[in-house]
């Protein structure tokens, strides 16, 4: 166990048709073939994690410009996003500095996770990421193939890129960095072991909210790399769960947000 501290950073708020984040979410019937569509919200937060070893920031946001043309206009349709401002000063009403950020754990590559990595550009802060997310944005974001949620303004800098190969690897003392492919080939959840609130796992997208990781009802295949894949990551981390007796935080879930915030 380690003795370090969680901060959640809100970074504004996603709304998106209910389909997206549960796979059959709002089916029609023989007696209303219409459904209604049902529209939900859900939190963008990043964590600081003050760790005697660094401080380290997970996930670094949506890009300030995400909803004036920063996007690719086919995801407008489906994504709005509200609530956003810079990295920089989101962090500084949580009391930090982008020059107290030691490092960088990036989750994935998605425009809404990705958007704030200028902030470190040019810098020798570590950028940890998986080696097979990194290929697939830049696969993604350099082709017509691919997935449309990789923008290239959001990480193609001059960025210290600390490329995680294994399924997985420990950087700092009992943090633990661990695979996670479905949402992305290269999902990155994090393992940590605190002194205070036992075992975190911050699961990431593998579960976009609670419904998909305590129902295990995938996310829609707009949001799915792999459905195969997303199944083998959530058994991972339900045993991890078991394992550990640990709290799973869930990427976009606003009860899970609350639940980080009382850790």
């Amino acid at each position: 166990m380690v003795d370090a501290a969680i901060t959640p950073i809100d970074r504004g708020t996603i709304t998106t048709d209910t389909n997206n984040i549960i796979e059959g979410g709002t089916l029609g019937t023989a007696d209303d073939p219409n459904p209604e569509t049902t529209m939900g919200d859900g939190p963008v937060y990043n964590v600081v994690i003050d760790h005697p070893e660094a401080t380290i920031l997970w996930d670094t946001g949506s890009h300030p410009e995400a909803d004036s043309g920063h996007w690719p206009a086919d995801l407008y349709a489906a994504f709005e996003h509200t609530g956003l401002r810079p990295l920089e000063d989101d962090l500084a009403d949580a009391g930090y500095d982008v020059s107290d950020i030691d490092a960088v754990i990036q989750t994935h590559l998605h425009l809404d996770h990705a958007g704030g990595l200028s902030a470190f550009a040019d810098t020798d802060v570590p950028i940890y990421v998986h080696e097979r997310e990194l290929k697939y944005a830049y696969y993604s974001a350099k082709t017509d193939a691919g997935d449309e949620a990789y923008v290239a303004g959001d990480f193609d800098y001059d960025l210290n890129w600390q490329v995680v190969h294994g399924d997985r690897e420990q950087h700092f003392e009992d943090l633990e960095f661990v695979h996670l492919p479905g949402h992305t080939p290269g999902l990155l959840g994090v393992r940590l072991e605190l002194d205070d609130a036992g075992t975190v796992i911050l699961a990431g997208d593998q579960a976009y909210t609670r419904a998909n990781y305590r129902d295990e009802r995938p996310m829609g295949g707009q949001l799915l790399w792999s459905k195969r894949h997303w199944l083998e990551s959530l058994r991972t981390v339900k045993d991890l769960e078991r394992r550990h007796d640990a709290t799973v935080i869930c990427g976009h879930d606003g009860d899970d947000l609350e639940t980080l915030r009382g850790l």
